[in-house]
């Protein structure tokens, strides 16, 4: 490691460093891998260096899901940006994104982070006003029941694939469900 008192202070390098750090090893060792040793370490920063920018380990998972979710919505508008029909247009880019994290049996590299809201409340809570805020923008062209079902069922489709549960052809589901989000 530099010594740190040589080196020059760059607070947003250190910051994007430690979420990078910690989300690498959420995905690679699980989110009990992720210690304030462990991400400070491979950050190349100091403990200290690592409260200064985070008060606690839930603080520094936090940001990470939240860059994470960052990450989603960026993605979910640029899909959208190039989809030429408004109608149904953030269902099919969500189910487009979420089964783009599906094919490599795992999840994606993402699975790992995206879970974690599973087994944390704070998260979940992230998650569902993150979600609840993306279905009240898009409610005017993709508040139909039948626009739930086909993110439903994408949502399980990755969650199955997740589980090692074979799907026979993933592609004919992608294509079924990207239909499904058509006009009539």
């Amino acid at each position: 490691m530099e010594n740190a008192h040589r080196r020059k202070k760059q607070p947003g390098i250190v910051r994007r460093a430690l979420l990078d750090h910690a989300a690498r090893l959420v995905v690679e060792e699980g989110l009990a891998a992720v210690t304030v040793q462990a991400v400070s370490d491979a950050a190349g920063v100091t403990k200290g260096g690592f409260m200064h920018h985070f008060p606690s380990k839930q603080a520094l998972i936090t940001a990470v899901f939240e860059d994470l979710l960052g990450q989603i919505d960026r993605d979910l508008d640029a899909r959208m940006a190039g989809d030429p029909e408004p109608w149904g247009s953030f269902t099919r880019a969500y189910v487009e994104a979420v089964l783009d994290m599906v094919p490599r049996g795992d999840g994606g590299p993402l699975a790992a982070l995206s879970l974690s809201w599973l087994t944390d409340a704070g998260l979940r809570t992230l998650w569902a006003d993150w979600f609840a805020e993306r279905l009240r923008r898009h409610d005017a062209t993709d508040g139909a029941v039948s626009l739930a079902v086909v993110r439903l069922a994408a949502d399980g489709l990755w969650l199955s694939d997740l589980a090692g549960i074979a799907v026979a052809d993933c592609n004919a589901l992608r294509r079924h469900l990207v239909e499904a989000t058509r006009p009539a």
